[in-house]
């Protein structure tokens, strides 16, 4: 599978360039501008036996200094016994950022993480703010090595802080490479070009090469990124010689497949793969899992691009072995579980500081604690009082609101407040109003059929539906007689489209019921409707003193419920009156005459449907 190098995620090699960060953020700690020669003179100075002194001093440097991981890892865990013999905060702290080092070389970085947190709490217990700040960025680099973006950004926002505050250059200069490093990798790549580019400045000040060396480098990957070839080989090639010089070379296998790349995009295979080959042998001698993924990769695509199929399917085969090893979903939990516990251990220490400060104000508490049940029992027989008139107000206010409430379900809201006023509702004439009635057909006969349980619940069903889509449409439901369901629109507050409103509200009503049919209306009656609807002139009033009722007269409630009688099962039957107001609104099929005793002849409608719906 051939993959260009210009389709290449910024995280496949975003990742090799964190690596990088990881060399230059030891700096901060003593790890990555190591000195080998001191190193090799004070191991066998050690081992012989002629060193004067604390052998923890002569640990801590050979430790430090030390560029083999795994003699780097032996000779911290020997300092960290060594501390642990007297518990020396600051041998401990010194022998786990050690050992977290080593570890982060091999690509254990669960491993790593553990000692970085083991150090930095034995850090803080030496307030060595220089070293609290480099471990915090030290944490962030190892969370963004498995991905753990928001963990690693949360750190190095922390270090960085710390480490501007005190005024020294090397560290400070090394965050801010560590911190490009991070916008590198997220693909923001201006924000990157600037923190980097400061820290090599910084680093060519102060005259320090290994620094330099890695601002150089980091800066040529960003112009590699950004295609500006020409920079990004002058600086590659600057960053090479430093390192060759200092004999530091786990970073050139990064920076010679990104000098692949340039000589890719130059059509130089030839060259392209030479680096490419240097690349792989350097990751291959240090045991770099990641830059060992990374040149194979460059190499699968340089053969391909060459036409050699067998040998670039070889090296890819070898990247994803290497890729797989190193994002390993099951460490990036435990990394996380690692960083809750910590933070628990933390909070465990505020609970300590908090019971210990109690305990110190026990003893005040004692002395004040006679005048405060004095206090205490002058004040309990206050608030059960208050609690008493409280509790009597809530019931008052309660069976209020609940009597209100009662009210409004039987009454028109503004009758209702005049009944409260008044005591009595004054009768009132309406002009135009628009008068429902339902019924079920068949109701009677059907009802026997069932039991009286199965009969309330069924009319409840459905009255309780239109109640609920008068509502919708601001109609008053005037009352329920056995399986008839009547309402008026235009009352008690008159308006001009009642007559639409109660169409609609019926066309919902008829829909509803026709739906629970279908359904089977989850174990209620299925029954079929009839709808008819009158509009004319009615007088509303309140009858009766005990139990309330708010009620219509008149021959436009007569005449609707002949209209419903007269109806179909599933239709809406009009009278010519509301006709004359919806027809605008709604199509309606002409039906015929209704002979009506003293009104004659009234004509009638079915409603068909709303018009340009």
């Amino acid at each position: 599978m051939y993959l260009d190098v210009n389709e290449i995620k910024m995280s496949d090699i975003g990742k090799a360039y964190l690596f990088v960060g990881f060399f230059c953020f030891a700096l901060s700690s003593g790890f990555a501008f190591q000195d080998q020669k001191l190193a090799d003179s004070l191991i066998a100075v050690y081992q012989s036996g002629a060193y004067q002194g604390d052998e923890r001093d002569i640990l801590e440097i050979i430790a430090g200094e030390e560029t083999n991981p795994d003699t780097k890892l032996g000779y911290s865990e020997l300092l960290i016994q060594k501390a642990a013999q007297d518990s020396s905060s600051y041998f401990l702290y010194k022998g786990y950022l050690e050992k977290g080092n080593a570890l982060q070389f091999k690509g254990d970085n669960v491993a790593a993480l553990t000692s970085y947190l083991k150090s930095l709490e034995f850090a803080e217990g030496t307030d060595d703010q220089r070293g609290i700040g480099s471990l915090m960025v030290s944490i962030g680099d190892t969370y963004a090595a498995m991905e753990n973006s928001k963990n690693a950004q949360s750190y190095y926002r922390k270090g960085i802080q710390m480490l501007r505050q005190l005024n020294d250059s090397i560290k400070i200069a090394t965050a801010l490479l560590n911190a490009g490093d991070d916008h590198f990798f997220n693909g923001q790549l201006d924000s990157a070009l600037i923190y980097t580019d400061e820290a090599t400045l910084i680093f060519q000040k102060i005259q320090y090469p290994i620094g330099e060396a890695y601002g150089l480098g980091n800066l040529g990957m960003i112009y590699a990124e950004q295609r500006r070839d020409e920079l990004a080989e002058t600086n590659i090639n600057k960053a090479v010689v430093i390192l060759e010089e200092l004999e530091d070379y786990y970073p050139i296998s990064v920076y010679l497949t990104y000098m692949a790349d340039i000589y890719k995009r130059k059509n130089d295979l030839k060259t392209a793969m030479e680096y490419a080959h240097r690349s792989l042998d350097l990751a291959m001698q240090s045991g770099l899992k990641d830059e060992i993924g990374s040149a194979h990769l460059k190499l699968s695509q340089l053969y391909e691009t060459a036409g050699d199929t067998a040998t670039s399917f070889s090296h890819f085969k070898d990247h994803v072995t290497y890729r797989d090893s190193v994002r390993n979903l099951e460490a990036v939990q435990d990394m996380a579980d690692l960083r809750l516990d910590y933070e628990v251990s933390q909070k465990q220490i505020e609970v300590d500081l908090a019971e210990e400060r109690q305990k110190n104000q026990r003893n005040i508490l004692i002395a004040t604690a006679v005048a405060f049940i004095l206090i205490a029992l002058l004040a309990t027989g206050l608030y059960r009082r208050n609690k008493f008139i409280k509790k009597t107000n809530e019931i008052i206010a309660a069976e209020k609101d609940r009597s209100e409430n009662l009210l409004l379900n039987i009454l028109p809201e503004k009758t209702a407040e005049e009944l409260k006023e008044h005591g009595k509702v004054k009768a009132d004439r309406f002009e135009s109003v628009s008068v429902l009635f339902t019924d079920f057909k068949g109701f009677t006969r059907y009802s026997e059929k069932l039991s009286p349980e199965v009969l309330v619940e069924s009319v409840d069903y459905y009255f309780s539906k239109f109640d609920e889509i008068m509502g919708k449409y601001g109609l008053e439901k005037i009352k329920t007689i056995g399986d008839a369901y009547m309402c008026a629109g235009g009352l008690p507050f008159p308006s001009n489209d009642h007559a639409e409103k109660m169409i609609l509200a019926a066309q919902e009503i008829v829909d509803f019921v026709q739906e629970s049919k279908e359904k089977d209306s989850d174990g209620h009656a299925s029954l079929d409707i009839r709808v008819g609807i009158n509009t004319g002139p009615v007088v509303a009033g309140v009858v009766g003193t005990k139990k309330f009722s708010y009620d219509i007269w008149g021959d436009t409630v007569n005449v609707a419920s002949r209209m419903e009688s007269n109806s179909e099962p599933g239709r809406i039957n009009i009278s010519e009156n509301t006709y004359q107001l919806v027809k605008d609104k709604f199509k309606c099929s002409y039906r015929g005459e209704l002979e009506v005793k003293i009104r004659g002849h009234l004509k009638m409608y079915f409603v068909e449907e709303e018009l340009g719906a």
